[in-house]
This record gives C-alpha cells, structure tokens and sequence, in this order.
C-alpha cells in the first residue's frame, strides 16, 4: 500500500513538472509573447493600416474664395450644380484612398447637412431647391465604393448666436449627434481648437462630444491634438518626425495650444498613452478650392516626400483635395492624384524580399518574408539586441527597405541599423530610430545577396512582422 501511494506521489510530482515546463514554452513562444501596457485598441491598428486617408473641404468658403469664412455669408451663395460625390469615392477608391473625411462643418458654421439646429445650412440653399443633402450623399458614395466616411464638426462656430456661453455645448451635442445617428457607420471624427484672432472665449466639453461618440459610433476613432484615438502631428506639411512613437502622455497637450508642435511631431517613448499620429496636408497651397491654384497643385516630388515623411514614418498620409464650386475634384489634382498612385505603385509592387531566407536570433524567422499581417519574428526574451539576416535568391539591386513592427503587441524598436554584403564585408548603408507600424527608408542604391538588420535598442522584446525590399525610382 506504502509503495503504492510512493508510486502516486511520484507520478503526480512528475506531471506537475511537466506541465509546468509545458507553461513555461508556451509563454517563451512567439504565441506567448506579451502585449506592452500601452498598446493600440483594435480600431487603431485597423485605422493605421489605412495608411492613406482623404479629407474633402467643401463650403461656403467654395464659393467666396476664402480660407476661413465670417459666419455671416449668405446660404444662397451654396449651389453646387455639377455636385457629384460620386466622383469623389471613385477617384479615390481607385487611389487606394480608405476613407474620406468631409468638412460637414467649416468655422463660418454653414452645415453640410439640413440641421434641424439651425438655418445657416444646404436648406437654406437654392441646391436642390433646399431638399439636398451633401453628408448623406458623400457617405452613400463612400459605401458604394468600399471607402469608410468621417466627419470634421468645428468646434468653433463664428454663425451661432450661442458660441461663448455654455449653452454651445449643447448646440454643438446635438449637431454632432444628427451626423453620429443619421448617415451610417462613422469611422473617424475629427475636433480642432482652431480659432482665430478675436474669436470669443469658449470653454469646450470635448468631455461630454467624446462621450457620444463613444455611445453612439463606439467603433470611431477620434482625432485631435491629443486624440484620444489619434493626434495631430503638429504641422501641417505632412511630415512627422524621423523618430516618431505612437505613444505619448496625454495630459502634456492640451487641444489648441501653441507650442508643442514638437512633442506631438516624435512623440513619446513608452508614453502612457497610444495615439498614433495623422499627418494631414492639401494637395494645393490652399485647403479649399480656389480657381487661382488650379496651376500649383503639388508635384509628384512633393507627395513622394509627404509619403515617405507620413506613412514612411510611422503615420498615416491624410490629403485633402478641395471640390470646384461644381462640386467635383478639378481634373489636374485628379490626374496628379494618379500619376502619384502610379508612382507608389511602381517602387513597391515587386516586393524583392518575398518569400526568401531569414537566420539569425529569435523565434519564426519565416513571419518576416510571408507577406502575412498575423505571423511575426519575436527577438529573444531578455536580448538587448537582435541580428537578422535576408539572404536574396541572387545578388539583387535594391533602393528601399521596408521595415514592419507587430503594433498590436505595443511599439518597441528604438535603434536599428541596415548593413549589405558586399565583397564579402558588411557595409552599413542606413540607420534609424523607431519603426512602428511602418518604416520606409530610401537608400544609394545597392547591389547584394545579403541584407542585415540590427536592433540595437529595444524597449523590450521585438517584434517584427515584415521585412521589405525594393528597386525603383
């Protein structure tokens, strides 16, 4: 009986033992690695994914040559004959464009939609005779097209009687509660502290405007100066900085406030807070249409910059493109629209890294060439650095390298460099800072079988999800 409950104690001992080093592989596995605390919420990673998003300023300002309004323009001055938002989603479905974002409120107030909260909007126009409605028709568009619709609702309103008493915040509630409950899914809303000289003092309840989206389009993402979903990236050429965290410390920026432009611009490293940045410019010199700049419309050099800048930095590349007084995009930014398509396209259609060898430290080395988003490298746990190396099918030309971080486990990267084999002696041919959602570097152009990255500097375990290589100009 003794040897018996001998041979169960034993037999009981080793399972537990077996299990527990079960456990332990399993949380060394790539399966196992843990998320950092700050990390983006599954509608981030899908927003950043994105890469390219369009904003559309459509208003009265259409129509009085102006870049901010007064309030006081009359609605009849709104007649859009040739309106055609059908246009807008095709073109920029066929740009690879994910969403548009439309002003459906500019500063002057005049409302996009027919408001039942004031008369300074397109029911009050002869468009349509007062029956038409530019929300709902752009967004009706956008779902044909397969391109999620946002809204941009000024806070600051230079037409409403109210604006500079509490009672605005209810008017601006119920605003943006007609555009959350009326014109299908929103996926991006968008809030400013934009004022200009003069303007009255006004205290926002971004608070309580927050509240409802949650409520009522809780799948949105919400930009501003300090998101909470996405920020601004503090100017508006389109560039982030070279070294640019997706986290930062909300309570150091305040919506609106000068001066931290610079903050907003790198971020902050392992920052209590995710709020990935939107880098926004127009394609024109001005962000509505005015008929003098139909001939300085940006050069294809200039977007290739703003792209590289944007979404080679971990950003998303957001490009307005202003409607004619017609209410259809001006045929030279569509034609510059394409020929910019084009040129992505051509650089980064051959992805010359597809399906080839990587070696060296950490797990799944294979995620790295698999064009798969859900498989990913993980470096050893503990390392201080990683080395990995691609080895090409031949010795092969390249100018770009592509470089991916797995965001959904958080951002980790802070120090890297790329070295290439030539003549048998590696040569480091560029280096960079973070990487993030994903990092484009232009480089001289070389000739190589052998490409090496190294981590240097990680704020915990990498992670990497893809590693790209590309030819052209």
């Amino acid at each position: 009986m003794k040897n018996l409950y001998f041979d169960y104690i034993i037999i009981l001992a080793f399972s537990l033992f077996l299990s527990t080093e079960l456990h332990a592989q399993q949380a060394m596995a790539p399966a196992g690695i843990q998320r950092d605390a700050t990390h983006p919420t599954p509608e981030q990673v899908e927003y950043q994914r994105q890469e390219k998003i369009a904003f559309v300023h459509f208003g009265v300002n259409t129509y009085t040559n102006r870049e901010w309004g007064t309030g006081d323009e009359s609605p009849s001055i709104f007649n859009p004959k040739k309106f055609d938002a059908d246009q807008w989603a095709r073109v920029l479905s066929e740009n690879g464009f994910q969403t548009l974002v439309l002003t459906a409120k500019h500063h002057d107030g005049f409302a996009l939609w027919p408001s039942d909260y004031t008369e300074h909007d397109v029911g009050s126009s002869p468009w349509k005779n007062g029956n038409g409605d530019i929300v709902k028709e752009v967004a009706e568009a956008c779902e044909k097209y397969g391109i999620k619709f946002g809204v941009y609702l000024s806070p600051w309103d230079m037409h409403e009687s109210s604006y500079g008493t509490p009672e605005y915040n209810d008017f601006y509630l119920n605003q943006l509660e007609e555009l959350l409950t009326n014109y299908g899914p929103i996926a991006e809303i968008w809030f400013d502290g934009a004022k200009g000289e003069g303007a009255k003092d006004m205290e926002y309840d971004f608070d309580a405007w927050w509240n409802m989206v949650r409520k009522l389009q809780p799948n949105a993402v919400i930009f501003s100066d300090e998101g909470p979903d996405v920020r601004w990236i503090g100017n508006e050429h389109g560039y982030a900085g070279e070294t640019n965290w997706s986290t930062i410390n909300r309570d150091s920026v305040s919506i609106g406030k000068p001066g931290q432009g610079q903050y907003l611009n790198r971020g902050e490293p392992q920052g209590p807070d995710w709020v990935p940045g939107e880098c926004n410019t127009s394609i024109r010199p001005g962000w509505f249409y005015h008929q003098e700049e139909d001939d300085q419309v940006k050069p294809i050099s200039d977007l290739m910059e703003i792209y590289y800048k944007s979404i080679g930095r971990n950003c998303t590349m957001m490009i307005n493109i202003p409607p004619t007084p017609g209410g259809r995009f001006h045929a030279n930014d569509v034609e510059r629209l394409n020929e910019f398509t084009e040129r992505v396209e051509a650089i980064f259609d051959d992805n010359l890294a597809a399906g080839r060898s990587v070696t060296g430290s950490g797990s799944d080395h294979s995620a790295l060439t698999d064009g798969e988003w859900d498989t990913f490298w993980v470096a050893d746990r503990g390392a201080r650095s990683s080395t990995l190396t691609l080895t090409l099918a031949q010795p092969t030309r390249f100018n770009h390298i592509v470089l991916q971080e797995y965001i959904p486990l958080g951002q980790r990267i802070a120090e890297f460099k790329v070295l290439a084999k030539e003549e048998n002696q590696w040569t480091q041919i560029t280096e960079g800072t973070t990487i993030g959602h994903k990092r484009i570097l232009k480089v001289e152009p070389v000739m190589t079988d052998q490409v090496r990255i190294v981590i240097e500097k990680s704020y915990g375990q990498a992670a990497l999800n893809e590693i790209g290589i590309y030819n052209g100009e």
